[in-house]
Parts: C-alpha cells; sequence; structure tokens
C-alpha cells in the first residue's frame, strides 16, 4: 500500500529564503515579508491546499563567511534581513482552523525557562498547532552577537542540546499535574498541591522553576529537527517526531533516513515513529513544456553570490576564494555537517564545482526542483518516496505566493486523484492529525516518562544530563 503524501509550506520572514534573487521577478511578492497580509493570506492557501503545516526557518546571526563579512547577505538579502518567526504565528493561526506551525528556535542562547513558557503560549493560543524545530545555532556570527566568542563545537551543541531537553520536559510534563487546573468559583483556579517547582542541576544548566503556564493542549509541543550528523541522528532517534533532511538528490536522501530509521529502532523507538520530510521545490505548470519555460524565466533572476553566501554560511567554507570551476572537498568544522556532505561524499558517483552549486542553491536551496506538469510532478514524488523512504515534502518556493499557488492549484488536485494525498484535515491537534495516536506524546519518548514521575520525583534534584 502506498503511503500518503505529506506536504509543508517551507517558509522564512525574510526577504530571501531558499532562492537568492528572485525577489526581484516582476511577480513576486517576497518584499511583503514584513507586512501580516502577505502571512495570512499564505496560512489560508496552504489550508485550502490542506498542507499539514508551515515549517517556518530562522537564524540568529547574518551569514558573514563570504568574503568575511555580511557585505553578500545585505546587497543579496540573502536571510537578511529577518524577523522573528514566532510573531506571525498567532496571526496565522487566528485565520486557519487546522494548519500546523513547525517553528525554528535555537535552544543555544535561551533558558529552558524563557522557551517553555513562549511555546507554551503558542500551543494554548494555536489549540495544540505548534510544534518546536529544535535546532542548535550554528554561526559564528550569531556566538559574536550573543556575548560569546564563536559557537561550541558540533558535538558538543548536541550533549547540551540533550541536557536542555531533559529540563524543559519537566516544565512541560512534571511543574503541573493533571487535574492542577480546577477553575472552581469556590475552590479557586488551581490547587496547589498538583503544582510543582520543579529542579534541575547539571554542567550546563541549574535552574528551580513552576512553569508559568498551565498544560497546553499538547503539553510538549510537536518535536521537529533537522540534524542529520551522527549525533543529530542519535538526538532526533530519542527526541523527534518528525525530521528534516535536505539533499540535491535521492542518492543523498536515501541512506541518511534508512540510518535515522535504524536509530529509532536503537533507541527502542518504531521505524515509522518519525515522520521524514525532504527538502523540495517544485515548478510546476498544466504542461511539461510550460514548467519549463517558467523555470527558464525564474532562472533569468537567480543571485549567485546570494546562493554562495548561503552555502558558505552552511558549510563554513568562504566561496569568495574559490575559482568557479573548482571542485569542493569535505572539510572538517563546526558548520552544518549536512550540509557539507550533500556537495563532497555525500553521494560518492558526483563531484561538485562552485559554479554547480551556485546553480543548483540558487533556485530552492540545497533540495531538488521537481519541473513538470502536475503528472510528471507527482510521479516524481512517488519515485522519490519509493527510493528514500521519505513521508512527504517541505515545498520551498521560487516565487511568492506563485510557487504556493501552483502547488495548492496544479499539485494537490492530481496527488489526490491518484489517491496520494489526504482529501480533509484529520481532527484534534497538530500531533493528532500525523499520527494520530493523541494530543501527549507516548512512551518511550523521554517526555512521556518525565510526566509519569510523581511530584516528588519532579521536585529532586538530578544531575545526570540526560536522565529523567
Amino acid at each position: 500500500m502506498t503511503k500518503p503524501i505529506l506536504l509543508n509550506a517551507f517558509a522564512m520572514n525574510t526577504l530571501t529564503h531558499q532562492s537568492p534573487g528572485l525577489w526581484r521577478h516582476p511577480r513576486d511578492r517576497s518584499r511583503e515579508f514584513n507586512r501580516l497580509p502577505i502571512w495570512l493570506e499564505l496560512a489560508k492557501l496552504w489550508e485550502r491546499g490542506l498542507f499539514d503545516g508551515v515549517f517556518l526557518a530562522d537564524v540568529l546571526g547574518p551569514y558573514d563567511v563570504y568574503g568575511g563579512n555580511a557585505d553578500g547577505a545585505v546587497r543579496s538579502g540573502a536571510q537578511l534581513p529577518t524577523n522573528d518567526p514566532m510573531m506571525l504565528i498567532p496571526a496565522m493561526a487566528a485565520v486557519t482552523q487546522n494548519l500546523g506551525f513547525g517553528v525554528t528556535v535555537s535552544l543555544s542562547y535561551e533558558p529552558p525557562y524563557l522557551m517553555a513558557r513562549r511555546l507554551s503560549t503558542l500551543d494554548h493560543l494555536t489549540d495544540g498547532r505548534v510544534g518546536w524545530n529544535i535546532v542548535t545555532s550554528y554561526l559564528d556570527s550569531a556566538a559574536r552577537a550573543l556575548g560569546q566568542p564563536r559557537q561550541r563545537a558540533h558535538d558538543d551543541r548536541y550533549a547540551i542540546a540533550e541536557d536542555y531537553m531533559t529540563a524543559i520536559y519537566k516544565l512541560w510534563e512534571q511543574s503541573w499535574e493533571e487535574g492542577a487546573v480546577v477553575a472552581d468559583p469556590v475552590r479557586g483556579y488551581g490547587d496547589p498541591s498538583r503544582v510543582h517547582v520543579v529542579r534541575h542541576s547539571s554542567e550546563h544548566l541549574s535552574m528551580e522553576a513552576l512553569h508559568l503556564c498551565e498544560p497546553s493542549p499538547q503539553r510538549t509541543p510537536m518535536l521537529y529537527q533537522a540534524g542529520s550528523s551522527p549525533p543529530g541522528q542519535a538526538f532526533a532517534a530519542r527526541h523527534a517526531e518528525c525530521v528534516f533532511v535536505s539533499g540535491p538528490s535521492a542518492a543523498v536522501i536515501g541512506p541518511r533516513v534508512a540510518k535515522l530509521r535504524a536509530a529509532l529502532v536503537a533507541a527502542g523507538r518504531r521505524p515509522d515513529s518519525i515522520k521524514v520530510f525532504a527538502l523540495a521545490t517544485v515548478v510546476v505548470a498544466p504542461t511539461t513544456a510550460q514548467a519549463r519555460e517558467k523555470l527558464a524565466d525564474y532562472r533569468d533572476y537567480v543571485d549567485h553570490e546570494g546562493a554562495l553566501v548561503l552555502m558558505g554560511g552552511w558549510m563554513g567554507v568562504d566561496f569568495a576564494g574559490y575559482a568557479f570551476d573548482q571542485k569542493i572537498r569535505f572539510i572538517e568544522n563546526d558548520a552544518g555537517r549536512a550540509a557539507m556532505e550533500n556537495f563532497t561524499r555525500g553521494d560518492p558517483g558526483r563531484e561538485w564545482t562552485v559554479r554547480e552549486v551556485a546553480e543548483h542553491v540558487a533556485i530552492g536551496g540545497a533540495g531538488p526542483v521537481f519541473v513538470g506538469s502536475p503528472s510528471d510532478v507527482a510521479e516524481t514524488m512517488q519515485a522519490w518516496i519509493k527510493e528514500t523512504d521519505v513521508d512527504g515534502f517541505n515545498l520551498a518556493y521560487a516565487l511568492l505566493p506563485e510557487s504556493f499557488e501552483d502547488a495548492v492549484n496544479l499539485l494537490v488536485p492530481e496527488l489526490q486523484s491518484r489517491g496520494l494525498y489526504k482529501t480533509a484535515y484529520a481532527p484534534g491537534t497538530l500531533r493528532d492529525k500525523l499520527f494520530g495516536e493523541g494530543p501527549l506524546l507516548a512512551d518511550p519518548h523521554p517526555a512521556a516518562t518525565a510526566r509519569r514521575l510523581s511530584h516528588s520525583a519532579a521536585a529532586a534534584v538530578v544531575s545526570d544530563p540526560v536522565a529523567v
């Protein structure tokens, strides 16, 4: 039986997300990113297309690896300027009923106490439709902006993230017991015997706190993760419910997904307990010829410098010092390991030049571009899922909102006609809609383990950074 295809919109509260230079196209409306109307319009469009959610990216520093400064990012608008993605969610939730919201928030520079409150608030305001894309910041520019000399080493970031998750689960799952909210005019709003201060003490974090929010519809929001390195996959196997993977070909993505599924089994979880979304961009038109013409038109507006600015930040490599015909080789550094793998040794049968990388990234970032008629694109998606075992796609855009309008109006009906795409949303929270197993995380997830602990255990000092 063919599994249904899941779709997220992939967007960012910025001028240029994954297709540098396309903001200059006369049909593009990316320059409206600073205003709410475009986001409300998009939210209603995505819900009309029955998208599972919008996956909102974010970054905390400018891309300043290229040329050793942020000039290229300023010129190209490559994810600069960038506004806070969390601010968009309540507004988009107010004009939708089912659309999910996966928001990228870095845990590197914010205490769990503040993070827990912000995400619980969003889960309340969206009626349980929010997910957290757990990331550790990878740019030195962000570290310097936030008072540190440079980013932490790659693997150290994941060790800290494990500790962080232990602490934040305590706030979401232990501080307020079930039944703590009474809301009785005589007995009062809450039962103090069921509301607890939780404590956490470790090498990285110290916290003694009562969670400021009562339990939200999901308690712990849906958990997304996007790391593909061995530490990233181990982290995902322990914590994630959805994983975002990106790479230029099925040959790169397939082995990553297989390793992730194996890591889930090793962690005591079912291999299908995670939904995997692959980055892709769709250029679709009524006929194959029209789609190819559309892509050729888009390519007239690409900004190769902007593409190399983005790749420089993702890979930690200054491409300003490379010749366009120079081959790219793997370099060990503390930037994104998956981005480096994508264009070096991820596909042993392919060598990339700087020029080829710039051309590829200029439309849709590191992922593939599916071009053709609705039938063409539907068949390509089916082939990708069969070859890679992903569950769906995070759809980036070339033009805003044209790329999403084409996906909703042309591609979605084709997928539905093939029985590959839902015709209505499932009820409930975002977790309910994607998994159908209730609004709360269940065993063996560590958040469920944390929820089971008695309030006396919840109040105890725990020094093991991964114990709950």
